[in-house]
């Protein structure tokens, strides 16, 4: 019990020296710049298109901005602050995939296939975008469940583009709605994964706290 609680105050201590950098804040700036960004471009191309799986990556850039704005204001509090400010953010995250799966099943009723060109252009500037701020936050993904949540955020959307660039090859090829909606439904289940797993090791952090 000693050693583990040794080894959490380690790690806690680690954490707390990481969050508050400057590198790390300045890394989380510049991400959340580029997602807002991200945001408004790919709205208007998702609307334009008619790309479902524009439209969701479009809202999960509004949600990791949304995210690294939390992150940003609490990187100075304690454990207990950024656990909830985690649990906020996997909740959020939990909310996006349900949104998609619904989108999604709206689209398999009322679907016509989206412009293809539009959305394999815009899905890799998205892509290059991702990869740029998830090579600056490879190296906090270990962190605590709010650093935590930052990287899969990052990682999820730069699995998501590369998603959305293969949906517009299929369907440039087959004409067919399908390949974007199959996009916007792992989309929305890796949303729906990432949160919950946020969602479970904030809980445990907070249950850590509270019995100390």
């Amino acid at each position: 019990m000693s050693a583990s609680c040794q080894s959490h105050c380690h790690d806690d201590a680690a954490n707390t020296a990481a969050l508050q950098s400057p590198r790390y804040r300045r890394i989380l700036w510049f991400a959340l710049v580029i997602n807002f960004a991200m945001f408004a471009i790919e709205i208007g191309a998702g609307v334009q298109s008619g790309s479902a799986s524009l439209l969701a990556d479009a809202i999960d850039f509004l949600g990791d901005g949304a995210n690294y704005a939390v992150s940003l204001l609490v990187l100075s509090m304690a454990l207990t602050w950024r656990a909830r400010a985690a649990l906020l953010k996997g909740a959020s995250m939990l909310l996006f995939g349900l949104f998609v799966a619904g989108r999604t099943a709206w689209g398999l009723l009322h679907g016509v296939p989206p412009e293809a060109i539009t959305m394999g252009v815009v899905g890799a500037l998205a892509l290059t975008a991702n990869l740029v701020v998830a090579w600056m936050l490879y190296a906090y993904r270990e962190g605590d469940a709010n650093m935590r949540s930052v990287w899969l955020c990052t990682r999820n959307d730069a699995i998501g583009n590369v998603a959305v660039m293969l949906a517009a090859l299929g369907v440039l090829g087959t004409g067919s709605a399908l390949p974007d909606l199959a996009v916007a439904a792992v989309m929305a289940g890796l949303a729906i994964w990432g949160g919950w797993s946020v969602v479970q090791q904030a809980r445990q952090e907070l249950r850590w706290e509270g019995s100390r």
